[in-house]
């Protein structure tokens, strides 16, 4: 009973650990989109410029990884050459930036609920890269999935109410910059056997992303900030906005690190549902039948996609295991034909 009892509560506190680590992240991940959207909504917090505000976050990442891996040794750094940083990272940090710039630019002319539905196509654009770079293989049933998805955001950007053609290119450009560089990371990166945590990946990437934003701000935001002289950063809106981001990075960190990728998905799921109650009860954004309708068909064909995903995982890993136990077999007839040659070689000297 006492061993069954502590079992038990090991078992518990595990699954609590895992809930607990789920929520931080749905509600970091929920703050930060809304918080975004209040700063460059022309309606709320009126500071429309996407490029400054990531420039802000990559700025406060940046100091804080370097913190936290070289003065306070939490996290250790990844062993990298000069000439793989530039053949590997600085194409990431350059597709990061993109997407982080065009995906920030979306919230100044789409409703938050609408972008979570877009946001509905990123299986379908990192499986159809994959493809195209052979990461993945094409199959038809996969693909005739990824059309369901396709159909069902289709369907919901028809009933928007507030659909800006501009908002909806830039949040599809977004995805196709985000999902294209997840298949990079796989190319550049996990092929060569080095893999990045969020905090070490904040380290590399978040001050090539903040070289290559420098450029296209000076152009576009720093004449209309210069204008605006009567502007003055607010501390506790920016500061608190870039840590909240940050935290977001470690809240990945510790969902992927103690439960799974997939778990992470399937919070992803959850807190996208909240984002579309929370932008239609308290923003007010309109979300209409249609709207919902079609996100309905999209959450599916994604729900049907991790799924399919979870199985194929599930069955490498058990091929691997019976690989496993037959070399282990294996090993154990050839000792035993050893032992049993080298006998009967004794027996023919006695």
């Amino acid at each position: 009973m006492g061993k069954g009892g502590a079992l038990s509560d090991s078992v518990i506190k595990k699954i609590l650990l895992s809930y607990t680590y789920v929520a931080i992240w749905i509600f970091l991940s929920f703050t930060v989109i809304v918080y975004n959207k209040y700063i460059l909504d022309k309606k709320m917090y009126n500071w429309p410029f996407p490029i400054s505000l990531t420039m802000i976050h990559m700025s406060f990442c940046a100091t804080l990884a370097f913190l936290l891996i070289k003065v306070f040794k939490f996290v250790e750094p990844v062993s990298m050459s000069r000439d793989l940083y530039l053949s590997s990272v600085v194409p990431i940090g350059a597709l990061y930036s993109l997407s982080l710039w065009l995906s920030n630019s979306a919230y100044i002319y789409l409703s938050v609920s609408f972008i979570q539905m877009l946001k509905a196509l990123m299986p379908v654009a990192v499986y159809s890269i994959g493809v195209l770079f052979k990461k993945e293989t094409f199959k038809t049933d996969t693909m005739a999935n990824m059309l369901s998805i396709s159909f069902g955001v289709a369907v919901a950007a028809y009933g928007e109410a507030r659909f800006d053609t501009w908002g909806v290119i830039l949040q599809l450009g977004a995805v196709a910059f985000e999902a294209t560089r997840l298949v990079m990371i796989q190319i550049l990166l996990t092929s060569k056997g080095i893999t990045l945590n969020p905090i070490t990946s904040l380290y590399y990437v978040a001050p090539c992303c903040l070289v290559f934003l420098v450029v296209p701000w000076i152009f576009v935001e720093l004449p209309v900030l210069r204008s605006t002289s009567s502007f003055q950063l607010d501390f506790v809106i920016f500061g608190t906005n870039s840590f909240c981001a940050f935290a977001l990075n470690l809240a990945v960190f510790l969902l992927v690190g103690k439960t799974s990728a997939l778990a992470m998905n399937v919070a992803g799921v959850v807190k996208d549902w909240l984002l579309i109650a929370f932008s239609w009860s308290v923003i007010k954004d309109t979300v209409t039948p249609v709207n919902l309708f079609g996100y309905g068909l999209a959450f599916l064909g994604v729900a049907y996609y991790n799924h399919s995903k979870l199985q194929a995982l599930k069955a490498k890993e058990a091929q691997k295991k019976a690989g496993q136990v037959d070399e282990e077999a294996g090993k154990l007839l050839e000792e035993r034909d050893g032992e049993g040659g080298s006998t009967k070689r004794n027996e023919s000297q006695d």
